[in-house]
């Protein structure tokens, strides 16, 4: 490939990347705020203040073991095609992003990138190019590693989030058995806290996915000898995954904060603990997981241990059949784009 053509389409995948970590806070990160909002603990334009501020902190403390784990799943291409897979993966992640805010429908980012990654991976080198991890996984070893640890931690997070929130709001319902509505004041002051922690887990988590497209397509286009994530490209990605928190994804805190129960403050803290829980556990491990999916799951549980028959749970199987449908999409739609920008350099 003419070395203009492939520093061009570098460029386009850095600033594609930058732009998805935008997308990726519209999308995710508008998720942790939704709770705080519907019942009343902190108004929008605060919480969505404070939250941009703590996920980026987050995203500059998180560190870059997500970041290994992504940049472990793609094997070993030469530069052009490496260019192209980040290219083509970008592309599919952002405009699936882009769909689902649309819509107003939790999805998975993450499940969008990986899956990206995979299907540009697969329309490269075939099968055998993408390090599954399944033999590693169901050997003797059985070590959770490449694309199979991405998927075990996408399932146990979202199983951590519903039954941490199913067991927060038995714990609290008895706890506070001979409590007054006079409880709830104090109640909203401590999910300043935990709403905050919330944040800052999500933007350590969800910003590696983008340093590690940043780091690989550098590497790809010859301008760096390891796929390391440079400081820039860290407070890059940390900033605009703020300004997207900043921009919303209202349709989506609606489903969340008013969709799937009716939530009050005690709910709304119950949800926040097993989400940040859940996220931080990941994020130590080096799995990339989805905030969207995780405080979606923690809410349906503390719904169910209130009061299942008033849990929507048509909107919680609406976000459950999206998870299914997100990491096949892109990778058919990244699959594609390989293909034809292949064809055409």
């Amino acid at each position: 490939m003419d070395p203009i053509i492939l520093l061009a389409i570098a460029v386009i995948v850095v600033l594609l990347a930058l732009f998805f970590a935008f997308t990726n806070g519209a999308n995710d990160s508008a998720s942790l705020v939704a709770t705080i909002i519907a019942c009343h603990a902190a108004t929008p334009r605060g919480a969505v203040i404070f939250a941009s501020i703590v996920g980026f902190f987050g995203a500059i403390m998180g560190g870059s073991a997500i970041a290994i784990t992504i940049r472990s799943i793609v094997g070993p291409y030469g530069t052009d095609v490496l260019v192209l897979i980040l290219f083509a993966t970008v592309i599919s992640a952002v405009a699936w992003n882009l769909m689902s805010s649309t819509l107003g429908l939790p999805s998975s980012s993450t499940d969008g990138m990986i899956g990206g990654l995979i299907g540009a991976g697969i329309g490269a080198g075939g099968l055998g190019s993408i390090y599954w991890g399944f033999t590693e996984l169901f050997g003797p070893s059985m070590a959770l590693v490449g694309v199979a640890k991405v998927l075990v931690f996408l399932i146990v997070s979202v199983v951590l989030g519903f039954f941490g929130g199913y067991l927060a709001m038995k714990s609290s319902r008895w706890l506070l058995r001979n409590a007054n509505r006079r409880i709830n004041q104090p109640i909203r002051r401590v999910q300043w806290l935990t709403a905050g922690l919330l944040a800052f887990a999500h933007g350590a988590n969800d910003t590696q996915k983008q340093m590690a497209i940043i780091a690989l397509v550098i590497l790809g286009a010859g301008y760096s000898s390891s796929a390391e994530v440079p400081d820039w490209a860290r407070i890059a990605c940390a900033l605009c995954i703020a300004l997207g928190t900043l921009g919303g994804g209202w349709r989506i805190q609606r489903t969340l904060g008013r969709g799937i129960y009716p939530l009050k403050p005690i709910h709304s803290l119950n949800s926040q603990i097993p989400s940040a829980a859940s996220i931080l556990i990941s994020t130590v491990a080096g799995a990339p997981v989805s905030t969207s999916q995780v405080v979606s799951s923690s809410v349906i549980g503390v719904g169910a241990a209130e009061n299942a028959k008033m849990v929507r749970w048509r909107v919680g199987g609406q976000i459950l059949l999206s998870w299914f449908v997100t990491m096949p999409a892109c990778a058919i739609i990244s699959g594609i784009i390989f293909i034809l920008m292949k064809a055409i350099t």
